[in-house]
């Protein structure tokens, strides 16, 4: 596989196994690490933040081995998913800071590229998520959209 917007190779990196069993030392339940993922993200947490706090705070190294259902299913499932999928949450807050930055800086012509290359990025993302049927058919990105959905 390429980049996106670059005329390079990727690199390939490892990835962690996900085992299918519960881990022996585990001490929690699947229903505990459920309620503890649960609160935390009513409290405004998105699944890799919620994932993070059960690994460093709870022992919980993974809570698909545990539960059985990846994090952000298990989420959905009660009800505390957002809105917008997480990746183009994270892409949206890039593409507010960076207009932020060039209506200091206008003539920052990187950046200005950058931010262009954003959100073709996003236009691509959005689209993949209409066709199923994860945003509705109606989403588009506009840049003043893009501020609002962030704040």
């Amino acid at each position: 596989m390429s980049r996106i917007h670059s005329g390079h190779k990727g690199r390939a990196g490892s990835h962690r196994p996900y085992p299918i069993a519960k881990p022996t030392w585990e001490t929690l339940d699947p229903q505990e690490v459920a309620e503890e993922a649960v609160k935390l993200a009513k409290t405004g947490l998105n699944s890799a933040q919620v994932g993070t706090i059960l690994r460093d705070t709870h022992g919980v190294p993974s809570s698909r081995s545990v539960t059985g259902r990846r994090l952000s299913k298990l989420l959905e499932e009660n009800g505390v998913h957002p809105d917008l999928p997480e990746d183009l949450q994270a892409l949206l807050k890039r593409v507010v800071h960076l207009q932020r930055h060039l209506l200091t800086h206008p003539k920052d012509l990187s950046n200005s590229r950058g931010l262009h290359l954003m959100e073709s990025r996003i236009r691509r993302l959005a689209r993949y998520y209409r066709q199923r049927k994860v945003l509705p058919e109606s989403w588009r990105y506009t840049s003043a959209g893009a501020v609002l959905q962030v704040e």
